[in-house]
């Protein structure tokens, strides 16, 4: 079975100022799993707040730079890959969606010109297929065309906008998306509905996940698989159901315990 992400003993360190003297951040210690090629899945990377799970997804999209161990992507290390060559396939393959999709708009700036330009950008078709183009990604998240035509983000709600994030991601023909806490600003049945768009993808795009997240709630929801982090380590990995209706490790079982339960007053 062949992979489509190899990650091998990752590790990522910082170096940070305490008081006067330097000292060293492990944010990510000797992380290791796969995705395969063949093989469609939502993997949830979970953890609290300063676990490294964030900083495994900037690593994989390039955005940190790796201190040691490797990242194989369709079977190329992406270390090695020329500057070029990242911009014109591995960034083309690797989509992002991010915690904050407003963080990415100008309020200035329509919706539609993104499209356009991320569409024109990838050379994805001539200018006369872009809108019909566009209205099919958009159509598999939830939106059409006519919807976001000629309207700013500010016109948009925080559902809204996380779709049209995803719809962009989606442009490129992307076999893996990189979703880092992309429902954390959004109201419990919006969660739900991007969640439920995210299993979608998977399944009629044939496209894995990759969702970093620390709700436990919509990892079980929505994951095939996946990894408890642990101040930059894994501490648990496995399918979904098995980590989290029987976790073994004492952080994950702390983890799950501190989900809030609904109680029956009356």
């Amino acid at each position: 079975m062949n992979n489509l992400l190899d990650v091998n003993n990752l590790c990522k360190s910082f170096s940070i100022r305490n008081g006067f003297k330097n000292e060293i951040l492990r944010a990510v210690q000797n992380v290791s799993f796969q995705i395969y090629s063949d093989q469609p899945t939502v993997l949830a990377i979970a953890g609290e707040s300063g676990s490294g799970k964030s900083t495994v997804a900037k690593l994989i999209l390039g955005l940190e730079k790796i201190s040691s161990g490797s990242i194989y992507f369709k079977g190329r290390n992406i270390s090695q890959i020329p500057k070029r060559e990242k911009r014109n396939w591995l960034l083309k393959e690797i989509q992002p969606v991010f915690q904050d999709p407003f963080a990415s708009f100008s309020p200035l700036k329509k919706i539609e010109s993104y499209l356009f330009e991320t569409y024109r950008n990838f050379k994805i078709g001539d200018d006369d297929y872009y809108e019909t183009y566009i209205n099919e990604v958009l159509s598999s998240v939830g939106l059409t065309f006519d919807e976001v035509k000629s309207r700013y983000p500010n016109e948009l709600s925080g559902g809204q906008a996380q779709r049209i994030a995803v719809a962009r991601a989606l442009i490129s023909k992307p076999s893996l998306i990189i979703a880092d806490e992309p429902v954390s600003m959004l109201d419990a049945s919006l969660r739900i509905s991007i969640v439920n768009m995210f299993i979608k993808l998977k399944q009629q795009n044939q496209i894995s996940i990759i969702y970093i997240t620390h709700d436990l709630t919509t990892a079980y929801y929505s994951a095939d698989n996946i990894i408890i982090m642990k101040k930059g380590k894994i501490v648990e990995t496995g399918s979904v159901d098995n980590v989290l209706r029987d976790p073994q490790h004492e952080y994950t079982q702390n983890l799950i315990a501190s989900i809030p339960k609904i109680t029956d007053n009356a």
